[in-house]
Order: structure tokens, then sequence, then C-alpha cells
């Protein structure tokens, strides 16, 4: 049975989510058609008029927000929330410094050592802001100090945030407040980018790793946000408990994997970007590509943890045959398999009495995203195979590869507009994923599992929900 989202939160519709009809909306993560029943519309409209107040109207702010459909905004909270914040530090005592300045004071801090070579130096940081202080004095790793600070942390709300971000106001107070809701486990804020006035810092604050953006969603896997960075978050500690704490034997990607057993355990995570810390940025080329390589390395051991919730490129079979061809140079295959796209759908939609208005250019857009994929995909995982494609002779096969390469680092410049020229953008694009791919396969060759690179095909066109009648 559905847990309503309790009375005096109200929920606002994502920016994909589009109404077909009255009784029919088109949106969510993964994207689907929501039919609503009588009692579901009936519902709706008190939903749009103001919060939650009957268990009607939070079932189905809960089914919406589930599916992505919508998102929660939290009631104003009657008293400040009861949290730790919890730093967890290895060695750099001048950046802890800088974190713990810039908290607000309003909760009791603790700061997890994790077998810094100056124990001394992060003990004086510490005292000096008024931190209480955990050593640990063989170094484990992010999950096993977050683990630790847990067996000492008394508040049922915990605040985590890595030495390296500066995190201030009443962050998260804002974040707490979202715990009204009780099967919530963990809420982030936005995590952007204090990086240097250079090239590497430029790229690093349009396109970094830890920021997911400005728009709010669910947290699940085989979604828009399948995790969040533990760099800041806001946790039900009774929650982690619950599924074990972080995993200690993850050195990289353990943000992935807690968010993903709390997934399993049907807990939800959410991420709310109008809430935002900073986070100090490698100030290199090297250092920063460097990271991203450490960061590739997760994907095999996150695939043998849960099979399934990792998926490099999800293909779908018509829109994959139209970009194949259009890359070979078939244009009477491309049309037969662009026309097998909208027949396909057309087909889907009308057994299902969905209105089919703007059919061609949502298989258009299908297919555009599939050579985007497809582009980055090729990039990640087989960067050498498309840069020796650019070596034979004939402009059409140079195009078309060229297309691969270029087309998806130009898109998002030509969207994001970022304080970065075109060329150098491009460049720092590619080596980027350059860099991340070689981390993926670096990591499937040490846990000896293919899962990682391999592409998903999905069959079903477009899923169709009812809403349950009640």
């Amino acid at each position: 049975m559905t847990t309503p989202l309790p009375p005096g939160f109200r929920i606002t519709l994502d920016q994909d989510t589009k109404p077909l009809r009255e009784d029919l909306w088109f949106g969510g993560s993964p994207a689907r058609v929501l039919r609503l029943t009588p009692a579901g519309r009936k519902a709706w409209q008190e939903l749009a008029r103001g919060p939650v107040s009957s268990a009607t109207t939070g079932t189905l702010a809960r089914r919406l927000t589930d599916a992505g459909f919508a998102h929660p905004l939290p009631p104003d909270p009657a008293a400040p929330a009861e949290l730790t914040v919890v730093v967890p530090v290895l060695d750099r005592p001048g950046p802890l410094a800088r974190c713990l300045a810039a908290l607000d004071g309003r909760h009791p801090v603790l700061v997890v050592d994790d077998g810094s070579a100056d124990p001394a130096a992060i003990a004086a940081t510490a005292a000096a802001h008024g931190a209480k202080l955990v050593r640990r004095e063989v170094n484990g790793g992010p999950a096993a100090a977050r683990n630790t600070a847990l067996d000492h942390v008394e508040t049922d709300l915990v605040a985590f945030v890595d030495s390296d971000c500066v995190a201030a106001g009443d962050w998260a107070d804002r974040l707490a407040a979202h715990f009204a809701d009780p099967l919530l486990a963990a809420v982030a804020p936005r995590v952007r980018a204090l990086a240097p006035d250079t090239a590497a810092g430029r790229y690093t604050t349009a396109a970094g790793g830890l920021d997911l953006g400005d728009r709010p969603a669910r947290v699940a896997p085989r979604t828009r946000m399948s995790y969040v960075p533990t760099a800041a978050l806001v946790a039900r500690r009774s929650a982690l408990v619950e599924v074990g704490g972080f995993d200690p034997e993850l050195r990289v990607g353990e943000d992935v994997d807690l968010v993903w057993r709390l997934h399993a355990a049907g807990r939800r995570v959410r991420y709310a970007p109008d809430v935002h810390v900073d986070h100090l940025e490698p100030t290199t080329w090297r250092a920063l590509l460097g990271r991203r390589a450490r960061y590739g390395t997760s994907a095999a051991p996150l695939a043998k943890r849960h099979p399934g919730n990792l998926s490099p490129l999800v293909l779908h079979p018509w829109p994959a045959l139209t970009v194949a061809a259009l890359l070979a140079r078939r244009p009477l295959l491309a049309s037969a398999g662009f026309g097998g796209a909208v027949l396909g759908m057309l087909k889907t939609l009308r057994s299902n009495d969905i209105p089919t208005d703007g059919l061609v250019r949502a298989m258009g857009t299908a297919v555009h995203q599939t050579w985007l994929g497809a582009g980055r995909y090729g990039t990640q995982f087989a960067a050498p195979v498309l840069a020796a494609l650019l070596v034979p002779r004939g402009w059409g096969r140079r195009a078309a590869v060229a297309s691969l390469l270029l087309g998806p680092p130009l898109t998002r410049w030509l969207a994001d507009r970022p304080a970065l020229d075109p060329v150098r953008y491009t460049a720092a694009a590619l080596a980027d994923d350059i860099a991340y791919g070689a981390g993926v396969w670096a990591g499937c060759l040490t846990h000896r599992t293919p899962a990682p690179v391999l592409p998903e095909i999905v069959w079903r066109p477009l899923r169709v929900d009812r809403e349950e009648k009640r």
C-alpha cells in the first residue's frame, strides 16, 4: 500500500510534465504516460489549490513525486532541526578550517580525522572552531569515516559535509525540512564548483562532476537523477543504520551504492537544488582528469553489487537503426528506420487511446538523443577506434565519426554557453570523457566484468501507467 505524502506538503510539477488531456499526463523519469482516474483528477484539483490535506491527495502526491511528474515542497518546520554536522577529513587542515568557519554554529559539529599524517593540526583546527573530534588511527576512506561518525552521533538527522566544501548559512536546516516525509532517507543540495579563474577552472564550473544542475528530482537508479554525491548530504541516521551504513570496501562510488541500497529498502532520496553548497575544485587539468578517472573505476564494483542499475547507453531499436543508417550514409535505410519508429509509437498510442499530436517531432527528438548518446558512449569507451576511423580517406566517414566526437560537447556548449570558448570546451569535454572511460575500463579489468560498458536495448517504446483506483 502506498504511504501518502504527509499533510502540509505542496507539490510543483516538473518542467517536462505535459498534460495531453484532462486524464492523461506525459512526463516522469523514465518517461511515461499517466492516466488519472476520476478520483485522481479530483485529487489533483485539490492539490493544485493547496497542500496535501487528506489521504487521497497525499496518495496522489506520492505517486506523482515518485514517478518524477512532480516534486514535493515541504511545510515550514515548527522548530529548528535537531541535527549534527559531520565533517570527515584526511589531512588538509587549511580547507578544513575554511569549511568549519563557514558553518553557522547552530548545530554541533563532529570532525572525523581519518588517519591524517599530522593529527595535531587537525585537532587544533577542530578545537579552534569548537568542533568535537574523533580520530581514526588507520585511514579507511570516506565510507569508513562516515560510519565512524554514525557511532558517535546522537541526533537522528546527520548533515555530512566534506572538508573541501564551503557550506554557509542555513543549508542544513532548509534540507532538514524535507524530513517531514517519514519515507525520506536523505536529501542533497546542489554542489557548485568553487574553482580558480583558469581554463580548467572555468570548464569545471560549467561541467563539474559534482554539480547536478538546477532541476529538483527524486534520486533512484535508472532515472534522470540516479545518484547524488555525499560531498554534502542530510540523512536520517536510522535509515542509514537500517541498510548497514556506507560500504567501507568502496573508496569511490560509495555515495551511489548508498543511494541504491536506500532505494531498494523502499526509502526515498531527493535532490533539492534550491539549496546549495560550494566545493573546492581541482586547480589543474591533471588533477581534474585524474579525479574523473577515479570516478570511472567505481562503475565495475557498482555493476556487480547492483545488477541492472548501470547502463552506459540505452537504445531503442528504431531510433538506433535510424542513427546507424545515417552514419553509414544509407538514406533509404534511415528513412525506413524513422518510419518504423513513427509507426511503432503510433500503434502504441492508438492502442492506449493517447493523442498522437507531435509524434513525428517526438521521434525526431528521440533520434537526436540517440545520436548524442552514441557519440558520448563512443568517446568514453572507444575513442581510439573513432580516432582510427578518422585516418582513412573518405570525407563521408570522417564527417560521420567527427559528428560522434564533436556533436555532444558542442551541443552542451550551445545549450549552456559557458565562460570558455567552444574549442577549449570541446577539447576539455573529450578529455573528460576519455579519462572517465579509461577509469571504467580499468575497473572492468580489475573486477573481471564487462557490465559497465555493455549497451542496453529497450524494446518497449512507451510505458503507460494507470493511477490506482481509490
